[in-house]
């Protein structure tokens, strides 16, 4: 989230019962290879299968057994719907959210580029014109709509194009695992929690925008999910550090957006992967609650101490 130039200052939810093969943290193993944890299922038998197991079908995927049987049609009999290693449901499109989400950053950028107007409204301010003028816009004077919208708003080219390469990157794996809902609260949350910390610790006239909050909170998920599946996590541990190390070493950057969005993600994230089968959806989203509480909470004191 930089500062604008020239501006002011899983597994199926089958309870306890379920008696499907696990490896060392729990995770189901796909049947055909009892060494590979995996969150995805055949679609019609509901066994666990790796990514080398499976066969792309009109809706989610089926293991190469029921594929050469090709008996019958739709899920085995007792088989709920496919579920994601996190319990989401298994989308034909797992980048659908990923391509809405870029669609939006490109239209918001096309639409400043045509009307630059417009760029003043959506970045984020606490307050402007600072003391001893009176403030005549901001977060502080009742405009919370900018912490939503300046995670929409690029500037510069190399901006976007940074953020949404990397959403690209990020968004598709942890949407198709993670699954819609869950992945676009992560995304948002993410992006409000980066904010929320470039208001409360940034000074009140100096103005920031971008995704960078939300993409930090990708980054942070991507290697929980990571960790949990016991992938290899050099090449995201290798990416985020180069990104920190442009944070806090190039000026023009709100390094608190990135932090801030980055602790979210990693708290979100969490309990996105790890939490029990059994509430899961209560651990889930009460996490995403707790976490968008404080941004919450954040947002109110600095407001009380601009005003």
């Amino acid at each position: 989230m930089d500062q604008a130039p020239g501006s002011p200052q899983g597994p199926q939810d089958h309870g306890p019962e379920d008696q499907s093969p696990q490896g060392s943290g729990g995770t189901p193993v796909c049947y055909r290879h009892p060494g590979r944890e995996t969150g995805i299922r055949c679609t019609r038998c509901d066994r666990p299968i790796c990514p080398d197991c499976m066969v792309s079908a009109s809706v989610g995927f089926q293991c190469p057994e029921c594929v050469r049987g090709a008996a019958g049609t739709g899920h085995a009999p007792g088989a709920s719907r496919p579920r994601t290693i996190a319990g989401g449901t298994v989308a034909a499109d797992p980048r659908l959210l990923t391509k809405l989400l870029i669609a939006i950053n490109l239209a918001v950028f096309v639409l400043v580029g045509v009307r630059p107007s417009l760029l003043g409204s959506l970045y984020l301010i606490g307050e402007w014109p600072p003391a001893p003028w009176g403030s005549t816009e901001g977060v502080a004077e009742g405009e919370w709509y900018r912490l939503i919208t300046s995670m929409f708003t690029h500037e510069a080219v190399w901006h976007i194009a940074f953020n949404m390469l990397s959403l690209w990157w990020l968004g598709g794996p942890l949407e198709a695992a993670l699954g819609r809902a869950r992945f676009l609260t992560l995304y948002l949350v993410s992006g409000l929690a980066g904010g929320a910390l470039t208001y409360l610790l940034e000074g009140p006239s100096t103005a920031s925008l971008g995704a960078s909050g939300a993409i930090f909170g990708l980054f942070g998920a991507t290697a929980v999910l990571m960790r949990r599946l016991n992938y290899d996590m050099r090449p995201v541990l290798v990416l985020l550090a180069i990104n920190l190390i442009f944070t806090f070493g190039w000026s023009n950057i709100a390094w608190q957006a990135h932090i801030g969005g980055l602790v979210a993600g990693l708290v979100m994230g969490y309990a996105m992967v790890h939490a029990p089968r059994e509430r899961r959806t209560l651990v889930q989203y009460g996490t995403c609650a707790v976490v968008l509480g404080v941004v919450v909470v954040m947002v109110l004191l600095r407001t009380l101490q601009l005003t």
